[in-house]
């Protein structure tokens, strides 16, 4: 995936649903943690120096497993790059465990689960179809599963 440097950075100073210093250490074979300002804004995790004002890197939270390594760290590995691993270290445990909530609830996917759980209860209890008023009804990406209508499966499976 392609981004914008200039579109990037003007992302990084919009409002941050979380942003603290932390801990963090990269994937590279030798990184040592080091104390950087962490910003997650929309999708997007940046990291800055802890004195500068532009970040220094970019994690696009797609396709990546968050898991809690122990009371205060946590780490990030993108799917496809498994042998890749970000550690970040918090303040405290309740810390912790609130920046791998807002990060796992961050991702398109999450977000698109939820949609189709909530598109398919109000139509089960009003019978109609929430996103037709948009003109995105057809739209495949927003559809329960392939092949089946809305309102046709359980969403409590989803």
């Amino acid at each position: 995936m392609r981004f914008n440097e200039k579109e990037l950075v003007s992302l990084s100073r919009q409002p941050a649903e979380m942003a603290a210093e932390l801990g963090m250490r990269g994937p590279k074979k030798g990184d040592v943690m080091k104390r950087r300002l962490v910003k997650l804004v929309v999708n997007f995790l940046f990291y800055f120096r802890t004195d500068e004002d532009e970040p220094i890197g970019a994690l696009l939270l797609e396709q990546c497993r968050v898991e809690r390594e122990d009371k205060q760290t946590f780490s990030i590995v993108f799917l496809d790059e498994a042998e890749r691993k970000y550690l970040f270290e918090c303040n405290s445990e309740e810390q912790c465990g609130e920046w791998i909530d807002s990060i796992i609830k961050a991702s398109y996917e999450f977000m698109r689960k939820n949609l189709i759980f909530y598109r398919t209860e109000i139509h089960r209890l009003t019978g109609k179809d929430p996103l037709e008023q948009y003109g995105i009804s057809d739209e495949t990406r927003f559809q329960v599963s392939n092949g089946l209508h809305l309102g046709s499966r359980d969403a409590s499976s989803l």
